[in-house]
Order: C-alpha cells, then structure tokens, then sequence
C-alpha cells in the first residue's frame, strides 16, 4: 500500500465525519428556528383573536348612548396601532418585537380601563353579548400568555443549540443567530396597588 493513501483515507474520514456533523446541526438548527417561527405565529394568532373579540366588544359598547366616547376611543385607537404593528416571522428581531409588545400593551391598558368604566353601566353589565365577550377576552388573555410562554420555550431550545460550542461555530458559518424572547411588560414585576375604599 502506498504511503500517501492512509492520510488521504484519515483526510476523507475526517472530512465525511465534519459534514456529517454539520449538515446534522444545520438540520436541528433549521428544525428549532422553524418551531420557534410557528410559536410566534401562534402568539400573533392570539392577539388577533383578541383583536377580533375587542372590534365585537367595542360594537356592544357603542350601543350605551350615554357611555364615555373618550375610553371608546382609547380603546379604538390603541387597537388600530395594535393590529398595524406586524413582524415578519423571517426577520425577527428585539426591536420589532419591543415595538409589538408596546402597541399590545397599549391596547390592554386602553381596554382595562373600558371594562373598569363598564362598572358604572348597570345596563353593560347585564348585557348577556357584553358578558360573554368579557368572558372570551379573559379566555383569550390566557391563551396569549400560554402561546407567548410556548415561543419563549421555542426560541430558548433554538437559542441553546446554537449556543453550545461547537454549534457555535456552524451558526456563524451557516447565518443562524439568537432570536429574541417575549419579555414581560417594563413595571409588571412590581404588584398593583389595589384600593378598597368605596368611599
């Protein structure tokens, strides 16, 4: 056997083990930022459903002749930005999604402060349209915080595997970079305050 075959075979055996091994990260690589696309896309399904219940909700309230045109609009006008602020899947980055979560947040306070108006309206408050809307945008708040809990799981499993040396190495090869999580609103680690006094 010649001399110059046996490190052309180590060569070749050294190479077809590194592509095995890249093409696998890669394909995890790919699996995990796929699960992690759909995760978000079922966070946005979320708030679309909200968004949907809000339109129905709003229309209910409209209905109270007397009711306070100024929360409506809050609530109509937070909920316009709410649903023209969109992110492509593809080009998930912390800006967008800080820009996503500020209109979010902005809705929700803008209908916090609807249902806590409502109080006022015997008339609302018996409206068995209105309680049933109240009751699915509760469901719905639920679901949105199952769904962006399911994206942040998803991108922490993508994040790590791409993180670990030497998977660190293949993602700067192969253009895969961290993606941002759904971080909780700025002030929410703090409790409310809550007054009891019906004075």
């Amino acid at each position: 056997m010649k001399k110059w075959l046996i490190p052309v075979i180590i060569l070749l055996v050294v190479g077809a083990g590194l592509y095995r091994w890249a093409v696998g990260f890669n394909n995890t690589a790919v699996e995990y930022e796929a699960n992690a696309k759909t995760a978000w896309s079922n966070v946005e399904s979320s708030y679309q459903r909200r968004n949907d219940l809000i339109g129905n909700l709003v229309k209910t309230v409209q209905g109270a002749a007397d009711f306070e045109r100024g929360t409506l609009t809050d609530v109509i006008e937070a909920r316009a930005k709410a649903t023209s602020t969109t992110i492509d899947a593809n080009n998930l980055n912390a800006e967008q999604l800080a820009a996503f979560q500020e209109a979010q947040t902005g809705l929700s306070s803008a209908l916090s402060r609807l249902l806590v108006t409502v109080e006022r309206y015997p008339e609302l408050k018996a409206n068995q349209n209105f309680l049933e809307l109240q009751a699915q945008l509760e469901g719905t708040e639920n679901r949105i915080n199952v769904a962006r809990d399911r994206f942040n799981e998803q991108v922490n499993t993508y994040d790590i595997h791409i993180s670990k040396f030497p998977n660190s190495i293949f993602a700067g090869w192969f253009g895969f970079e961290d993606m941002p999580r759904y971080k909780a609103d700025p002030g929410s680690e703090q409790a409310p305050e809550v007054d009891f006094d019906f004075d």
